[in-house]
């Protein structure tokens, strides 16, 4: 595929920000090992070779007494010693780098939880025996798939809103306007708590919510590229010609005030990582045991004597912010037309 001149300037200029170049392929590393948590952080083995049959516990349930009649008909627990010990005599496992889920109860600690780091867990345990290495991992996943979620719904929502606006104009235009003055005066942190009291907070339910009041994040920008859009030569030579307004906006506006709505995405992302990262932390985030950012952060407030914890959460949430600021100051860059 052939690149045209401005996209290959706006790739050397992305290029020549080496911070947020790399930046952007290091957030993407972490991101892709991170959708892979469950083969890298498990309590469950990748492979077991029992009785001649191979068995793939880390993407299928099987019960205990499938190892044998001296185990229950229940989903086996492949931490229980006696459950490893028939395995082996049977055969072979192979477990991920790091035997813990983010669930998993760590058993035998050298000390009361919050342990310190030690080799067994290189981040040391939480207040509730869960290794902490093994957490952050599955909560930089959702951390950041619920900010690309939030990002990608609250962006769609809030270009159209902005489109009709800015296309329109006039009463359209002013209603709107009085609309989202009135709709973003709303006390947000109120209501969800209120909104937690009726119902338990999950990631849908929270992603739906916070989409109530983030789409507007990006209306002012895109209604401004409409109302300057509409009035140029080429618009009204199409609308005279009989385009539609649909078709004016999509393919004759749109492309225009996205060169302005692009900048701003890796800095909704990070404000939608920091926003689920805030909630967790106050109590109004995701239900409790879920692998959060914010949870941690709490635990490091709540757990002075375990140092660790607060480091681990302010490196982990302090570096994913820095690595998303820094690349959307390169692609802010590439899409400059005064960057040469």
């Amino acid at each position: 595929m052939t690149l045209s001149p401005l996209t290959r300037r706006r790739l050397a200029v992305f290029r020549a920000n080496r911070r947020g170049f790399w930046s952007m392929w290091i957030f993407l590393v972490l991101f892709v090992l991170s959708l892979f948590a469950e083969f890298i952080a498990n309590d469950r083995p990748l492979l077991i070779r029992y009785d001649g049959q191979f068995l793939v516990p880390v993407l299928q349930d099987y019960s205990g007494d499938r190892f044998g009649p001296d185990f229950l008909p229940f989903e086996a627990d492949y931490t229980d010693p006696d459950l490893q010990a028939a395995i082996r005599q049977h055969g072979w496992m192979i477990w991920p780098l790091i035997p813990y889920s983010y669930g998993t109860i760590v058993k035998d600690l050298p000390s009361p939880a919050p342990s310190p780091p030690t080799w067994r867990n290189p981040l040391g345990t939480d207040d509730q025996a869960r290794d902490v290495l093994a957490r952050v991992i599955y909560g930089f996943r959702l951390s950041v798939l619920f900010g690309f979620a939030l990002t990608i719904v609250s962006s769609v929502v809030g270009i159209a809103a902005g489109a009709v606006q800015g296309y329109y104009g006039g009463l359209t235009d002013l209603l709107f306007q009085r609309f989202i003055e009135i709709w973003s005066g709303m006390p947000q942190l109120y209501l969800l708590i209120i909104l937690g009291s009726i119902i338990a907070p999950g990631f849908w339910v929270l992603l739906i919510f916070l989409l109530l009041f983030s789409w507007m994040n990006l209306t002012g920008v895109v209604r401004a590229e409409f109302l300057r859009g509409r009035n140029l030569d080429y618009v009204r030579a199409a609308r005279a010609l009989g385009v539609s307004d649909a078709g004016l906006m999509l393919r004759h506006i749109l492309p225009n005030a996205m060169v302005a709505t692009l900048t701003f995405l890796p800095f909704t992302l990070s404000g939608s990582v920091t926003i689920l990262a805030s909630l967790d932390f106050l109590g109004f985030g995701l239900p409790p045991g879920s692998p959060s950012l914010g949870e941690l952060v709490a635990q490091g407030k709540s757990n002075l004597t375990a140092p660790w914890l607060g480091f681990t959460a302010f490196f982990v949430l302090g570096g994913l912010l820095t690595l998303l600021i820094f690349a959307g100051e390169a692609v802010r860059d590439a899409f400059d037309p005064r960057r040469g």
